[in-house]
C-alpha cells in the first residue's frame, strides 16, 4: 500500500492556521536551523564535540531520515521533540565533559584535566539526543510531502533549508547567544505542533520550550561569554606577579592570555626566539594567530615597523583590542585581518622580513568536515611553500607551540626543511611539554641557529599535505575513538531504522537512492573541504559553501520540473564526467588563480557533480511510489556517507572521489527496471 492511499494528515493540523506551502517552507528551516544549533552549541559545552561535530550532523541525519519514515505510521505531534530537546540542554550544562587529551591516535588541544562521562558514553548519548530532536521537525516536513507533487514538495523543501541557513548565519554575525537560538526554536515549535488538546500541549511544548529558553538564559548571564561563530568565549582579568593579565578561554578550556610584551619576554625568553634566530631585525612581520594581541605586542617591542595581525576569530580579536594592557591594535603600525590564515598567504599581497606562525592551535573542526581543524590547512608543506613565497630577501619563518611530542616537532620541522630546501633552527625549550621554536630562513645564510638540527627521527611521520591536512594524525588510520563511536552510531542507527520503520524490506525499491544518498555526502564534504582550502576555513566561507550546495540542488530540481532532462543513463554519464573533472583539476592550480577565477573555476569543478547528482536524484525521485519512505531512505544514506567520511584519514580527500564514483555506479545498477512498481 502506498503513502498516498492513507490519510496524510490529522484533521487538526488541517485546521492549523498555517497552509500547506508555508508550512513545509517553516518546519524546513526549523530543521536545518535546530540541526545548526545543536552543533553550535553541544560543541561550545562538551569538548568532545569541538572535534566530532560530526556526530552531531550523524545525529540529525538519522532523525531527519526516521522522521519521514515515521509519516504514515503515527499521526499524533511529535512533541517528543522539544521535550527531549529540554532534557538535552538540561543534561549538557548539569555535566559538563573535557576530553582526554592522550586519545590514542591523535593529538587534541584541550585542557590538562579530564572530567565527565567518556567519550564512548556521550557521544552516542548525545547523538541520540539529536537524532530524537530532529526527528519531530522531519516528521512535520514529511506530512507536507504527500499534499503535494513531489518535485514541487522538494522544491519548498530546499527553501525552507536555506532560510534557516541564513537565520542562524545572521545570528552568529550578530554574536547572538544561545538563547536567541532557545527563542527561535521555542516560536517554531509553537507555531508548527497544533494546540489540541490544549492541557497536552502546554505540558509538551510550552513547558520545555520554556525551560530550554530559561536554561540558555541562564547560561548567557552566569557564564559572560562572548559568542564567536567557532567558541563560546569567556575572559577572566587577573594579577600574576603584579603585572595585569587576562585568561581567555573558549568552549571552557585555557586558550590564551592577555600579557604584556615585557613581561611574557621575561616569563618565557622563547617568545623572543624568532627575533633571536632572524639574521637581520625584522622591520615587516606578518603574525598568524593573533589571538588577543599579545605577540603583536612582542614584535612592536622588537622595533617592527609594519605589522600585519591575522586572526580568524572576530571576538578573540575585539578581547585584543579592549583588554590587552599594551593595547598592540590601537599601534597605527598594526593592520588586523580577521580571515583564516592560509587564505591570507594564498591571497597575494605583501612581503615581509618575518612571517610568525604564533600558536595557532584551533579547539573545533570545520562544520561539515569529519576532521579538518580551523588551522589544518596551516601547516601542510604547500602551505610553508606559501609563506616562503611571501619572505624578503633576507627574511624568515618561524613557529612556536606546546607541541607535547617529539614526533611532532620532528614532523614540522622536516616539513619546513622540504618547503624551504635546508634544515631549520629547533629550539626545544621544554622536554616536558615539547615547547619548541622552529625557524628558516629563506636561505640557510639567514638564519641563526644555536645549534643544528640533527634531523628528523627514524618513524616520523611525513609532512601534512593539502589532501591529507591531518598534522596532529601520527599515522594514516582512523583513530580507535572514531571506529568505537562510529560502530555504534551504526548499530543504534540500524535499531532505531527497524523500530520506527518497520521492516528493511520498506526501503528495499530504493536501494539506489540510499546509495545516493551516501555519495552525495561525500560529494558535499569534498567540496566544504575544497572551498576551506581555496578560501578560507571561516565560518563565513563555511555557510557560503552549504548555501551553494543547496542553491545548486535547488536548481537542479527547478531544471527537471520545468524542462526535459536527459534520461537517468546520460544523466549518470554526466555525473561520472564531472567527478572525472573534480579529480583531474590540481588544487595547486587553482589557488595559482586570482580569486575572481579561483572561485569561477571553484565553482564549476565543484557544482557540476552536485548538480548532475541532484538531476539524477529529482528525475528518481519524481517517479517514486512512496515519497516519504523513499527520501527517508536517501537520508539515511547520507548518514552512513557522514560515517564513511572518516576514510579522508587514510584516502585523502580526493579519494572521497574515487569513493563516490564507485557508489554512484552502484546506484545506477540498482535502477529499477522500467515499469517496476513499488509496493
Amino acid at each position: 500500500m502506498t503513502l498516498q492511499a492513507q490519510k496524510p494528515v490529522d484533521d487538526g493540523e488541517k485546521a492549523h492556521w498555517l497552509a500547506v506551502r508555508p508550512r513545509l517552507v517553516l518546519a524546513s528551516g526549523f530543521m536545518l536551523f535546530l540541526e545548526l544549533a545543536l552543533i553550535r552549541w553541544t560543541g561550545s559545552n562538551i569538548v568532545h564535540l569541538s572535534y566530532f561535530t560530526n556526530f552531531v550532523l550523524l545525529g540529525s541525519f538519522l532523525g531527519i531520515g526516521l522522521g519521514f519514515l515515521r509519516v504514515g505510521r503515527s499521526r499524533r505531534q511529535p512533541y517528543y521533540s522539544p521535550v527531549v530537546l529540554a532534557l538535552l540542554v538540561m543534561v549538557v550544562l548539569a555535566f559538563p565533559v573535557t576530553v582526554d587529551r592522550d586519545t590514542e591516535g591523535v593529538l587534541y588541544w584541550t585542557s590538562l584535566s579530564t572530567t565527565g562521562p567518556p567519550a564512548w558514553l556521550i557521544l552516542p548519548v548525545v547523538f541520540c539526543a539529536a537524532a530524537l530532536v530532529l526527528m519531530g521537525p522531519a516528521e512535520l516536513v514529511g506530512r507536507c510531502f504527500p499534499e503535494l507533487p513531489r518535485l514541487e514538495a522538494y522544491r519548498y523543501d530546499l527553501i525552507g533549508s536555506l532560510s534557516g541557513i541564513a537565520a542562524f548565519t545572521a545570528l552568529s554575525f550578530l554574536s547572538a547567544p544561545p538563547v536567541f537560538w532557545g527563542l527561535v526554536a521555542a516560536l517554531c515549535y509553537g507555531a508548527l505542533l497544533a494546540p489540541r488538546p490544549r492541557a497536552l500541549y502546554l505540558g509538551l511544548v510550552t513547558v520545555p520550550s520554556l525551560a530550554v529558553v530559561g536554561l540558555l538564559l541562564a547560561e548567557t548571564l552566569t557564564a559572560g561569554a562572548l559568542w564567536s561563530p567557532y567558541y563560546k568565549v569567556t575572559a577572566k582579568p587577573l594579577r600574576v606577579l603584579g603585572v595585569p593579565v587576562t585568561d581567555i578561554s573558549v568552549n571552557g578550556i585555557p586558550h590564551q592570555q592577555a600579557v604584556p610584551a615585557a613581561a611574557r619576554l621575561q616569563w618565557e625568553a622563547q617568545y623572543g626566539l624568532p627575533y633571536e634566530r632572524a639574521a637581520k631585525p625584522p622591520q615587516d612581520v606578518l603574525i598568524v594567530g593573533a589571538g588577543s594581541g599579545t605577540d603583536v605586542a612582542i614584535a612592536l617591542s622588537k622595533g617592527a615597523r609594519r605589522v600585519d595581525a591575522v586572526e580568524i576569530d572576530p571576538k578573540l580579536r575585539e578581547l585584543g583590542g579592549s583588554v590587552h594592557p599594551d593595547h598592540p591594535y590601537d599601534d597605527p603600525r598594526v593592520t588586523t585581518h580577521v580571515t583564516d590564515g592560509r587564505a591570507f598567504l594564498e591571497r597575494g599581497g605583501g612581503s615581509y622580513d618575518l612571517i610568525l606562525f604564533a600558536l595557532p592551535d584551533s579547539l573545533t573542526l570545520v562544520s561539515g568536515a569529519s576532521s579538518l581543524r580551523l588551522e589544518s590547512y596551516l601547516f601542510t608543506e604547500e602551505a610553508m611553500r606559501a609563506a616562503r613565497a611571501h619572505l624578503k630577501p633576507g627574511g624568515t619563518f618561524s613557529m612556536y607551540n606546546y607541541y607535547r611530542e617529539s614526533w611532532l616537532v620532528d614532523r614540522l620541522a622536516l616539513t619546513m626543511q622540504r618547503a624551504f630546501g635546508h634544515k631549520p633552527c629547533v629550539d626545544v625549550v621544554s622536554t616536558a611539554g615539547q615547547q619548541a621554536v622552529i625557524t628558516a630562513g629563506l636561505a640557510a645564510a639567514d638564519q641563526r641557529c644555536a645549534a643544528e638540527w640533527p634531523g628528523a627521527a627514524a618513524g616520523t611521520p611525513p609532512p601534512a599535505d593539502d589532501d591529507r591536512p591531518f598534522l596532529y594524525l601520527h599515522d594514516a588510520t582512523i583513530p580507535p575513538i572514531y571506529l568505537i563511536t562510529l560502530a555504534l552510531v551504526l548499530a543504534v542507527s540500524l535499531i532505531a531504522v527497524r523500530v520506527v520503520a518497520g521492516p528493511y524490506r520498506r526501503m528495499r525499491p530504493y536501494a539506489d537512492l540510499f546509495l545516493l544518498g551516501v555519495a552525495f555526502m561525500l560529494l558535499e564534504t569534498k567540496s566544504v573541504t575544497g572551498f576551506a582550502l581555496l578560501f578560507g576555513t571561516t565560518w563565513v566561507v563555511n555557510a557560503i559553501v552549504f548555501a551553494g550546495v543547496l542553491v545548486a540542488v535547488l536548481a537542479a530540481v527547478e531544471v527537471t520540473r520545468r524542462f526535459r532532462t536527459p534520461p537517468l543513463p546520460v544523466m549518470y554519464a554526466v555525473l561520472l564526467g564531472g567527478l572525472l573533472l573534480a579529480w583531474l583539476v590540481p588544487n595547486a592550480w587553482l589557488l595559482s588563480l586570482p580569486v575572481p577565477l579561483r572561485a569561477l573555476a571553484a565553482v564549476t569543478v565543484a557544482f557540476l557533480p552536485i548538480f548532475a547528482a541532484n538531476v539524477v536524484f529529482a528525475k528518481r525521485f519524481a517517479d517514486t511510489a512512496d515519497a516519504t519512505t523513499s527520501f527517508g531512505a536517501n537520508l539515511l544514506g547520507a548518514m552512513v556517507g557522514g560515517c564513511l567520511e572518516y576514510a579522508a584519514l587514510v584516502i585523502g580527500y580526493k579519494g572521497l572521489l574515487i569513493v563516490a564514483a564507485l557508489l554512484y555506479v552502484g546506484a545506477f545498477l540498482l535502477l529499477p527496471r522500467r515499469g517496476a512498481v513499488a509496493a
